[in-house]
């Protein structure tokens, strides 16, 4: 019930803002957005959704986007991916041969943005993913050079996996870690070893390397193993929702060392499912809520004004999507999908809410710092800025 809720919920947001640019009368420039509103990752796809509707209404509001003496409107276009790859695909697909679209924001999870960006690519339409960190998001498969319609507005597992590496083993002191990781997601496995090769570099031993598969439920075998390798902490890449049964899993087998996440746990929907169990532990985040910058500040309260709720790392990363996009519209002058894109390749450097962002020529990778979050009296609390 409460997803038919939800569900019923977004459809009425998504309708009110189409039925008032369309009665409006003034021209509109479509962006597509692609959520995960269903299936394992619906925190993620509501809060992307909810940012990109916050977004869209401050620029309407503010009276558009003027291009050649022209005031335009934003009109969104939202589709849900499921969380699945071929529908993130077909969603892609519809968005630029059905609507129109000049542009598209997101998928955010890099296993449904990895098949949208190919769409994207081949059709030659801009996509920004808030959230995807895999490096092969934004790199071609067939010629490994950078794809040339894609863009991100995250760092990549390049850089956190370096970062949480260093944290684990300058900050945090510890010498030996285990590692538990979802093998059939490419993002969370990339994460992993990346985090291995720089804790090993850190002066660190991996005692375990301990896999699973995306829909399991029972953790005890490869928890066993962990614990016998006498770790003196876990690095944990998983989704929130897997999180919580994790840990829970690891205590009833009397493994109590910290766990250290990735940004994969960034929801705060984590703290609901995990509670005291979690507390204390470190993850990555892309930004904090309670940074005092003037810009994030000021995001970050028009969100909980409309949405009611203090916007998480895929809110800010959604928001900051779409500043690169009027960023690159007032660059262009025009809202064809060649103009944005080549205005999207020109951008060098973009300061959003969730910090700087500095472009190389020929990549759409931003080089970007981020933070190291810890779970404190029920609560994300900043601990550490982290730079690349």
């Amino acid at each position: 019930m409460k997803k038919m809720r939800l569900f019923l919920a977004i459809l009425i947001s998504i309708s009110l803002l189409v039925v008032a640019c369309q009665k409006s009368g003034e021209p509109v420039i479509k962006i597509g957005v692609i959520a995960e509103l269903t299936g394992q990752i619906p925190a993620v796809g509501a809060s992307c959704k909810n940012a990109a509707v916050l977004a869209a209404k401050e620029i309407n509001d503010a009276g558009g986007i003027e291009l050649g003496g022209t005031k335009y409107k934003i009109e969104l276009v939202i589709e849900d991916s499921a969380a699945k790859p071929e529908q993130a695909a077909a969603v892609a697909q519809k968005l630029i041969t059905q609507d129109k679209v000049a542009a598209i924001v997101g998928p955010n999870s890099s296993g449904n943005a990895i098949p949208a960006s190919e769409i994207a690519e081949t059709m030659k339409v801009a996509l920004i993913t808030p959230w995807s960190t895999e490096p092969k998001t934004t790199i071609d498969s067939r010629t490994g050079k950078p794809k040339q319609y894609v863009f991100r507005a995250c760092f990549t597992d390049i850089f956190e996996g370096q970062a949480l590496g260093k944290f684990a083993s300058g900050t945090l002191k510890k010498k030996k870690a285990a590692v538990l990781y979802d093998v059939a997601s490419d993002v969370l496995k990339s994460q992993a070893e990346l985090f291995r090769k720089s804790f090993e570099e850190s002066g660190g031993t991996i005692v375990a390397f301990e896999t699973y598969a995306s829909g399991d439920k029972d953790f005890s075998a490869q928890l066993t193993k962990i614990s016998g390798s006498s770790p003196d902490i876990i690095f944990l890449p998983s989704y929130y929702t897997d999180v919580p049964m994790q840990v829970q899993q690891a205590y009833r087998l009397g493994l109590k060392v910290p766990f250290l996440g990735s940004d994969a746990w960034s929801t705060p929907e984590l703290i609901k499912m995990c509670g005291k169990d979690c507390e204390g532990f470190f993850f990555m985040n892309h930004y904090s809520p309670e940074t005092q910058n003037p810009m994030t500040k000021k995001f970050a309260d028009s969100y909980k004004a409309m949405h009611g709720s203090v916007p998480d790392d895929i809110a800010a990363l959604t928001y900051d999507s779409f500043g690169l996009l009027v960023q690159a519209l007032k660059s262009a002058g025009k809202a064809t999908p060649q103009a944005i894109r080549d205005a999207l390749a020109g951008i060098r450097e973009y300061k959003g809410v969730t910090g700087e962002m500095l472009f190389q020529e020929g990549s759409g990778d931003p080089r970007k710092g981020a933070v190291i979050m810890q779970i404190k009296d029920g609560k994300f609390v900043w601990y550490a800025d982290t730079q690349p």
